[in-house]
């Protein structure tokens, strides 16, 4: 039976009264600049509700508390060490780039074992909490919100390994840095990869906590003979609202990935990361990834037709750089930066397919699409592709999947827990 209350809602009322306010982040609360994560909900009893339980933590840079303290760190310090880490995509101290890892290790500061659990299978995570004696797993790593972001795949591998072993399933939940809106078209099964395992839409407004929820109610069961997690936690965040975006948090920006440096770059990431699957640098190896796009041989007309269609709450600048890494190192590509003009009314998707629709218009002999088909496992399906190949343009190729994206919106929503 799935546990549907947090541990903080199980605990005495001592447990979830507020912290003083003459504390800095009562302080910070009480002027409204500020959300509590729940990592810190928990940090603030000395992560009591963890002792006498075998603590493995899947978890990345971006599990810190509001005084910039690792979880990890603050768990050892408390006496509640936990016998194992999971490292995700970019490793457990966030040092290796896309598809990479920091294989396994001990932690030189805690003594802490480090597994690399990146791309591995639930079967093999299965032995590895075995092998470390797991009997609750605690997910803290700030999603930015976009399916192909590999985290969540990350949660979930970790969640049918728990159904595997029998482990509880504990979420300290952080807010999406994008808010709470859905975007875009929903994954096609049959495209499913490490960059999107799951019918969900590219951009799916969900928290990781309701990510889970989602997850063990809908999917868990069909990839585990019937079977959902022993026990479900989710300590939810405090004072956040699904229209905020990271800017009205209080929260410091950590860096969830090399390529994400900042709270900008998740907003444009979910539509300009389908760059990713062109022959057009998405901007990696500058210092504004994602929110730069371009080749060699492109010049000022893509601005300038992208400022004529007037899209809501971006615009965009001419732009010329030179890729330290990834495609085009050393060359000089041009194109266009975005620049997010108006957050709440911004579509990034809608954005990142009228870029499409318009580079391969104004040039036809740069344009072109990777041929692993990669923009397939972004998108989804090979919809966008074959839609813009034979000339469709934006309305017609956004609207194909409004149906979907109304259906997941519909079936997302006894799943949600902030409002």
């Amino acid at each position: 039976m799935v546990s549907r209350r947090s541990l903080l809602a199980a605990a005495p009322a001592a447990v979830v009264a507020a912290a003083s306010p003459a504390t800095a982040q009562a302080q910070e609360e009480q002027r409204g600049r500020g959300v509590t994560t729940g990592a810190d909900r928990l940090a603030e009893h000395g992560w009591r509700e963890f002792a006498g339980r075998k603590v493995g933590v899947l978890t990345n840079p971006t599990g810190v508390l509001r005084d910039r303290t690792h979880i990890v760190d603050s768990l050892v310090a408390a006496g509640m060490a936990p016998v194992a880490v999971f490292g995700p995509e970019h490793g457990f101290r966030g040092t290796a780039q896309a598809g990479g890892s920091e294989g396994s290790y001990t932690d030189p500061r805690t003594k802490v074992p480090v597994y690399d659990a990146y791309g591995i299978t639930a079967a093999k995570l299965a032995e590895m909490y075995r092998k470390a004696g797991v009997d609750t797993v605690v997910f803290d790593i700030a999603d930015v919100g976009a399916r192909f972001y590999t985290y969540i795949w990350s949660m979930y591998t970790a969640m049918v390994a728990a159904v595997e072993t029998g482990a509880s399933f504990v979420v300290l939940d952080r807010p999406n840095p994008v808010g709470g809106k859905a975007f875009g078209p929903m994954l096609d099964p049959a495209f499913a990869s490490g960059v999107g395992r799951k019918p969900i839409v590219q951009q799916h407004g969900m928290t990781a906590g309701e990510l889970a929820k989602f997850f063990d109610a809908e999917f868990l069961p069909a990839d585990t003979g019937g079977r959902r997690l022993s026990k479900l936690d989710v300590i939810a965040v405090r004072g956040w609202h699904r229209d905020a975006l990271f800017a009205q948090t209080g929260l410091d920006w950590v860096p969830p990935s090399p390529n994400m440096p900042t709270p900008q770059t998740a907003l444009v990431y979910p539509g300009t990361c389908l760059f990713e699957g062109t022959l057009l640098s998405e901007g990696r190896g500058t210092t504004r990834p994602f929110e730069m796009i371009g080749m060699p041989d492109i010049d000022w007309r893509w601005a300038e037709e992208l400022t004529r269609q007037n899209l809501p709450g971006v615009r965009f600048r001419e732009n010329y750089f030179v890729p330290t890494f990834n495609k085009f190192v050393g060359k000089t590509c041009g194109g266009v930066q975005l620049h997010v003009t108006d957050e709440q009314s911004f579509d990034p998707i809608l954005t990142a397919v009228t870029m499409l629709v318009t580079v391969k218009r104004l040039y036809p002999a740069l344009f072109g699409w990777r041929p692993d088909r990669m923009i397939d496992l972004l998108s989804g399906s090979a919809r966008l592709r074959t839609m813009i190949d034979a000339g469709a343009g934006v309305a017609e190729i956004t609207g194909a999947w409004q149906r979907e994206l109304a259906e997941f919106r519909q079936r997302r929503r006894q799943h949600l827990i902030y409002r």
